[in-house]
């Protein structure tokens, strides 16, 4: 109540325009991070250490945060998941380099750098009375959210059996590996760089036996998801399987008809009734992205003729000269987009 009448005494700004005067992270309202360490810890990903500010509430394991910087100007928001255990002070964030909010990141992250946060979202979360059995599958960048779960688990002195499969590219290339040991926990590695280093159903096999009575959580790039999917379904045991996926991808429509062009790159190919940013990049086409979900807007882009459908709303577009979101837009027909 006093904070809303300090508030309303502000106006027409609020009182976090004039605390942020004086720093940043004396917001009251809205939720701020100050970055307080930088870490390299794989050739391609850095672990920056976080100190929200007091508006923050928090996170769940498992859960993401929308993460704001302006880059040349602009405002530009990407999601990630904290990979530290929820009960830990702070947070860390793991960020690869790609895309344009994460490159940045990698290469002017400093402590001392303000960052603009969400709350945090998202139900891709252990239970609250916590499995027996738990099996944690992830690749990649996947890491994270399995990541805090595991280290979660670690700081509740949980005593069930847990195993942990990660597929990276080699050993160099998993974040936070000496941490990830220091759990307690089976930490399986599989190196995709090698022959035998991709998921199959003697890799579960192997690494938890008793998978069919565990309760699974899955992460990873859009190749692993549907191997452990697709398993999982042939042995009866779906039901068993969580997934978390930030690439979430529209199933080919047979009857999709008509053209996409990119008339900035001048490449063209035929529609396949994915969404737009699946199909340029299916094109060979990099177009800037973030959260793949319809809520950072990083893939927003103008649409110069044809229709195309809102993948949340069923909401048809048909107006020339106008901006759509790639990875929430499927094309009805030929559509032109300026990429």
């Amino acid at each position: 109540m006093f904070t809303e009448r300090v508030d309303m005494l502000a106006t027409p700004h609020g009182i976090d325009r004039y605390l942020e005067l004086i720093h940043p992270m004396l917001a009251i309202r809205e939720q701020r991070g100050i970055v307080t360490g930088v870490h390299r810890t794989t050739p391609d990903t850095i672990t920056l250490r976080i100190r929200p500010s007091r508006a923050w509430r928090g996170f769940t394991a498992g859960q993401h945060v929308r993460v704001s910087v302006t880059v040349d100007g602009v405002r530009r928001t990407r999601c990630y998941s904290p990979a530290s255990s929820q009960h830990a002070r702070g947070f860390e964030l793991t960020v690869k380099a790609s895309g344009l909010v994460s490159s940045w990141l990698r290469e002017n992250a400093r402590p001392g750098l303000v960052l603009d946060l969400s709350p945090a979202e998202g139900d891709f979360t252990l239970p609250a009375t916590r499995p027996d059995k738990l099996l944690l599958i992830s690749g990649g960048s996947g890491i994270t959210p399995v990541m805090s779960m595991l280290r979660t688990l670690t700081d509740e002195g949980h005593t069930g059996e847990v195993v942990f499969l990660h597929y990276a590219t080699d050993e160099a290339h998993v974040p936070c590996l000496d941490t990830l040991r220091a759990t307690g926990h089976r930490l399986v590695l599989a190196h995709t760089a090698a022959g035998s280093g991709h998921f199959t159903e003697a890799h579960l096999r192997a690494a938890a036996p008793w998978f069919a009575e565990a309760t699974t959580y899955l992460c990873g790039p859009p190749g692993l998801m549907a191997g452990v999917t697709a398993v999982f379904d042939q042995l009866g045991i779906a039901d068993r399987l969580r997934t978390e996926d930030f690439r979430p991808s529209t199933p080919a429509d047979p009857g999709a008809v008509g053209r996409i062009t990119f008339s900035r790159s001048g490449r063209t190919c035929d529609n396949t009734g994915r969404s737009l940013l699946e199909q340029a990049e299916s094109a060979g086409l990099r177009p800037e992205h973030g959260c793949r979900m319809g809520i950072c807007l990083s893939c927003t882009r103008r649409k110069t003729a044809g229709t195309v459908r809102d993948l949340r709303s069923g909401e048809l577009n048909d107006e020339d000269d106008t901006e759509v979101q790639l990875c929430v837009s499927v094309p009805v027909g030929t559509v032109s987009i300026d990429l």
